[in-house]
């Protein structure tokens, strides 16, 4: 019976986190029916040019796992992004392809005479299955 408690706790979780993910309306749907979004973008004064939104890992999606991932990382004056790290993760799954996703997003290169800011920037990115209504068989 121990068992039962912390899966309520999880369940609980991720109702307070799903209701986040509604305050941000940044998620894209894929054809599979799972989504990555992302929760926040804290860019300090820099302009994304591309943002890019990781693909949810198929080994993940078979396995109906969900979760979230903070990477912090740092923008160079072209515009690239530099020392990518993940500050914390619910599921090493979805490290890799946050990490990728952020590599892959472009700024905004800084104008001449501007000075570069020493402020690292993070994205929080969520995880989640779509719920699939099936009609079974009469």
């Amino acid at each position: 019976m121990n068992g039962g408690k912390p899966r309520m706790k999880i369940v609980n979780r991720l109702r307070l986190v799903g209701a986040a993910v509604l305050l941000f309306p940044a998620a894209v749907s894929l054809a599979d029916n799972s989504t990555a979004s992302e929760l926040s973008v804290d860019t300090g004064e820099r302009v994304p040019l591309h943002t890019v939104v990781p693909k949810y890992p198929e080994s993940a999606r078979r396995a109906r796992v969900e979760g979230e991932v903070e990477v912090c990382f740092n923008v160079d004056r072209e515009g690239k992004t530099r020392r990518v790290a993940v500050r914390s993760s619910s599921n090493r799954a979805f490290e890799k392809p946050s990490k990728q996703a952020v590599r892959a997003s472009t700024y905004k290169p800084l104008a001449e005479g501007t000075e570069l800011s020493g402020i690292k920037t993070c994205r929080t990115f969520r995880f989640y299955l779509n719920p699939v209504a099936i009609e079974l068989p009469k």
